[in-house]
């Protein structure tokens, strides 16, 4: 059996090499071991005839392609439950509603790291559009505040 175990990691190491990556996220070898029955039963069938080079691969390509095949399903389904991270946008939004005083465009690029000036920006004129923040002062030192009753 360690024979097999060690095929098997082998194959995730060739598949990750390949781009085949779902084996970095669905455990490949508990899929093997939830259809062991038929993996071996594969083995088994393919080995057949194996000395004389007269052994048939069909059945093995079959039970691999499946094999992948269901790990991909299982991939999608993980990928489909996972919690949804916020837009970028709305964590500005966020970000911009927790201030208390005034505070600048840095001031939110900097608590929300990996955010563009333009989208900051973006989402200043919106909410003060909307009513929810105010410009105070013009140019370099303009600042905003938090409108008052919308927290």
């Amino acid at each position: 059996m360690a024979t097999a175990g060690c095929s098997r990691l082998l194959t995730t190491l060739l598949l990750i090499q390949h781009g085949v990556e779902v084996g970095r996220y669905v455990s490949l070898e508990r899929l093997v071991e939830e259809t062991k029955t038929d993996y071996y039963h594969v083995l088994a069938e393919c080995s057949q005839g194996w000395h004389e080079g007269a052994n048939p691969i069909v059945p093995w390509w079959n039970y691999f392609l499946g094999f992948l095949r269901r790990a991909y399903q299982e991939f999608a389904a993980l990928v489909e439950s996972a919690p949804r991270r916020p837009a970028k946008a709305e964590l500005v939004r966020t970000a911009i509603a927790a201030q208390v005083g005034p505070f600048t465009l840095a001031d939110i690029r900097g608590q929300v790291p990996g955010i563009s000036a333009p989208l900051v920006k973006k989402v200043l004129g919106e909410m003060k559009k909307a009513g929810h923040v105010r410009l105070v002062g013009r140019g370099r030192g303009a600042k905003w505040e938090v409108a008052a009753g919308t927290r």
